[in-house]
């Protein structure tokens, strides 16, 4: 075990010394994926199942030191949990955490999970951006778990795709299919009653196992241990209809006027005042019959969505923002990239940026290109600069912190 666990070398604490991370191409082998090209990882393996690959990430280093995710599970806008098994007796806190409410380091058998880490730190967000061969409306955050010895959260499965990268010590894993996905109910995790693992792999920094929906898996730290799980949007049928039908209801797609209030001129008096009227029943039934939809609607409810940033994410407007022509300035030399925490989609006519939707018409080339790469290199800055409405909007979203000054470089 070093003598400094967990710590970056150094000129790894600042994102001014990253590299913008490009999407992958779909047709290009890479070290990731075990020299498969994403078209060959999504065709063969997502969703389908179990991938391990040794050396995903060669010298991988954590995203946080130990004490710098301690820190951050001590904030008010960060979930964290701590899960415990001490004396074999599993126990589950929510955060925030203050420094001295964690067992000591030197303590077996507890996890610290960190929801969300990409939405605080730019080295986090750089790795979750890895992954961007799979769509941007499904790719949803990076956790990082914490475990000392004997650690782990016990047996159990998840209902959507996780890549389990390990970034410092080893985890044992074990996983596989089951026949029988019932829970205990005597704890306050969801823990497996049966669990049957198929295979047995220990990893090691830079390991990583891609695992589908459904696939139960229990890992155990064998010594101080650091895992990055990257996990994808997987909204239920119920999640999706719900909010659909109240996205109508919000934009008036629903036909009719939404502001006609209900009548009855010819409700008669009744004998059971606790009975449903029919007269109600038909009269709202002939009004949901109305409500109609096209695929421009469900895009559109898509975009805004799934770019609607979680309600604990805040963005930070600069303290004391440049004015345009100094913002112009400033990125014609450094460019522009979006903040961590933004959200920026597309389809074929719209695009949607942390839930807000405006048509795609005359920003198409150059939106769709930071919406991809999510930054803007200064010479392409350069090349709109004399389009006001470009560097007013570019402006806009500085002033409200929705992009930074300068690339990721």
């Amino acid at each position: 075990m070093p003598k400094r666990p967990l710590e970056h070398p150094p000129g790894t604490a600042s994102a001014r010394n990253l590299s913008p991370i490009r999407p992958p191409l779909p047709d290009t082998p890479i070290a990731l994926l075990g020299n498969l090209t994403p078209a060959q990882f999504m065709r063969r393996y997502w969703q389908k199942k179990p991938l391990l690959i040794r050396k995903a990430i060669p010298d991988i280093v954590p995203p946080l030191s130990r004490d710098a995710l301690f820190e951050l599970a001590g904030g008010d806008d960060v979930e964290s949990r701590l899960i415990t098994h001490f004396r074999n007796r599993w126990q589950l806190e929510h955060g925030p955490f203050a420094p001295d409410e964690l067992p000591p380091v030197k303590q077996r058998a507890w996890t610290l999970l960190v929801q969300g880490v990409d939405l605080h730190d730019d080295r986090a967000r750089a790795l979750l951006d890895r992954f961007r061969f799979v769509p941007d409306a499904r790719l949803d955050d990076l956790m990082i778990s914490y475990a000392t010895d004997g650690g782990g959260v016990g047996a159990h499965f998840d209902s959507y795709d996780v890549f389990l990268l390990q970034v410092h010590g080893k985890r044992r894993w074990r996983f596989g299919a089951q026949r029988d996905l019932s829970l205990r109910e005597d704890l306050p995790l969801k823990v497996l009653q049966h669990f049957e693992p198929e295979e047995e792999w220990v990893l090691e920094p830079g390991d990583m196992l891609y695992l589908p929906p459904h696939i139960a898996h229990d890992g155990v730290a064998e010594g101080e241990c650091m895992t990055c799980s990257i996990g994808f949007r997987a909204p239920s049928t119920q999640e999706l209809t719900g909010q659909f039908l109240y996205h109508l209801a919000e934009r008036s797609d629903t036909g009719g006027d939404v502001r006609e209030l209900y009548r009855d001129p010819k409700q008669p008096a009744v004998n059971h005042p606790a009975q449903l009227p029919v007269a109600l029943v038909e009269r709202v039934g002939s009004i949901l019959a109305k409500v109609s939809w096209d695929a421009r609607a469900v895009s559109t409810f898509l975009g805004t969505y799934l770019s609607e940033p979680k309600p604990s994410v805040v963005f930070d407007p600069p303290v004391r923002p440049l004015t345009e022509t100094r913002f112009i300035e400033r990125a014609s030399k450094n460019g522009v990239r979006l903040d961590r925490k933004s959200i920026l989609l597309y389809d074929a006519r719209f695009y949607f940026l942390n839930g807000e939707e405006n048509r795609l018409a005359g920003v198409k080339k150059w939106l769709i290109e930071l919406a991809d790469s999510r930054f803007m290199s200064a010479k392409r800055f350069v090349t709109l600069s004399d389009d006001s409405s470009v560097t007013a909007l570019l402006h806009e979203w500085y002033c409200a912190g929705w992009i930074q000054v300068g690339e990721l470089a």
